[in-house]
């Protein structure tokens, strides 16, 4: 696949690192020739230099025979612009937009044929926002990946000892869920090395594990995994951005939320627009300043704010005071992974490996209907269609312990209409069943998606 990426930020450049490592064609777009020097050296790819919505620009990139467009530059007016130059002089099939302002999303026709030619509009905000509020509402978890529209999820605990089957093997777990109830285990993670999971592994104390279950079954799920964590009742966002602000709306009818910024007329702007949220002015990393607003009774801290610095030290300050639980939003991958598992600050959010999932999944072959990027884009967790029959495909009217998978990949669910079928190895796979697949390596993906891709004869 032949793939033009215009803009070469943070999301551009783990676009583009990401892709590579697929064998697809990759040029990137920026007018920054020095990030585009830096891209190259890093990655097997072509670089254009040039403003990424003028057309002779995008000619020069290889537009006219391009698959794929991803327009991720910083302005939103630029990656519109050049969707519609793609689509109006190119015929580009395909033209993806990162669109910060919300109220572009709030006028759809803007963004169907005919408008500004954008087949499909991400929000890297709204993504995030989305993604810290999943971890709000499930107490306890290091992810929240949702599949089947959010009917099935899959969630990663970190082990407690105290946990109910903490230091037992993974076959009993079933036997300690009440009746009906059923989980698959996908994967765990001890001390960062993966471990496919077999009925007779043991947790053990701190295992980052992953399992698939009915939403309405993961509250219960966790609750064997590790002691039961209070209910959140308050949570305080520091930060005034575009995020918190978003995040501070979704949660202000559940949960007690009050949302610290800096500026005083942005604060001002805040509070009118806010209904239940009690808004606050004043720098996260004053100790002062959380004392008085007692951190230590605070369920949740989350730093959103756009100063990395700012989110690590203010969240370390406020585990430090007494918090239970702190998320901190990272844009730097090298300070992530610096925090990572660091006992200070629960969980860091990285807004790039956030986006990457959901553009992936329109990156992917067809069949391919969600993707979620992992450990730092080394691993996904993918729901796949079974398309075809049992003459065209490598997956229907087979059972899933004979399906030509590599090691790595892990088909732990299958969704057959609104039932969530927990994966064993004599389960027949329908057409238009969704697989879940956990890949614990990343470069394996061109043969899992070999095996989901149907035949040429199939129609």
């Amino acid at each position: 696949m032949k793939i033009l990426i215009l803009g070469a930020g943070q999301v551009g450049s783990s676009v583009a690192a990401a892709l590579a490592s697929e064998n697809s064609d990759i040029t990137v777009v920026d007018n920054q020739p020095l990030r585009l020097r830096e891209l190259s050296e890093r990655l097997d790819i072509r670089t254009v230099t040039g403003h990424a919505s003028l057309p002779s620009v995008l000619e020069t990139a290889g537009a006219g025979d391009a698959d794929l467009v991803i327009a991720v530059t910083s302005s939103d007016e630029v990656n519109l612009i050049a969707c519609q130059v793609a689509d109006a002089l190119f015929k580009t099939p395909t033209k993806i937009a990162r669109l910060r302002k919300s109220e572009y999303l709030e006028h759809p026709e803007l963004l169907r044929r005919g408008g500004n030619s954008v087949d499909v509009a991400i929000s890297p905000e709204a993504l995030v926002c989305r993604h810290v509020q999943g971890l709000i509402e499930r107490p306890g978890a290091l992810q929240v990946l949702d599949f089947a529209q959010g009917q099935v999820q899959m969630v990663a605990v970190r082990a407690r000892a105290g946990g109910v089957l903490v230091g037992e093997p993974i076959k009993q777990l079933r036997e300690r869920l009440p009746a009906g109830m059923d989980l698959r285990v996908a994967a765990i993670f001890r001390g960062g090395r993966p471990i496919i999971p077999e009925p007779t592994t043991q947790i053990e104390p701190d295992d980052e594990v992953f399992f698939l279950a009915d939403r309405g079954d993961i509250r219960v799920i966790m609750d064997t995994l590790r002691p039961r964590t209070k209910p959140v009742r308050r949570v305080l966002i520091a930060g005034g951005g575009n995020i918190g602000v978003s995040l501070a709306g979704a949660l202000e009818e559940q949960f007690g939320v009050k949302l610290l910024e800096r500026s005083r007329d942005r604060a001002k702007t805040i509070a009118e627009d806010l209904q239940n949220t009690i808004v606050l002015v004043g720098d996260c990393t004053d100790e002062d300043l959380l004392r008085e607003e007692n951190i230590d009774q605070t369920d949740v801290y989350c730093a959103l704010t756009n100063d990395d610095e700012a989110n690590i030290l203010s969240a370390m300050l406020a585990k430090r005071m007494g918090c239970p639980r702190v998320i901190a939003l990272i844009n730097r991958p090298a300070y992530a992974e610096l925090v990572e598992g660091d006992s200070s600050i629960d969980i860091a959010v990285s807004p790039q490996q956030v986006t990457l999932g959901a553009l992936l999944t329109h990156v992917r072959a067809g069949n391919m209907v969600r993707v979620h990027s992992l450990r730092r884009g080394l691993a996904e967790a993918i729901e796949a269609v079974a398309l075809g029959d049992a003459r065209t495909s490598r997956v229907v009217g087979r059972a899933l312990g004979e399906l030509e998978l590599p090691e790595s990949a892990n088909v732990v669910g299958v969704i057959r209409g609104e039932k969530l079928l927990i994966a064993h190895s004599d389960v027949i796979v329908e057409p238009n069943d969704h697989l879940i697949v956990f890949l614990l390596d990343k470069r394996d993906l061109p043969r899992v998606e070999a095996v989901f891709r149907a035949g040429a004869t199939w129609f």
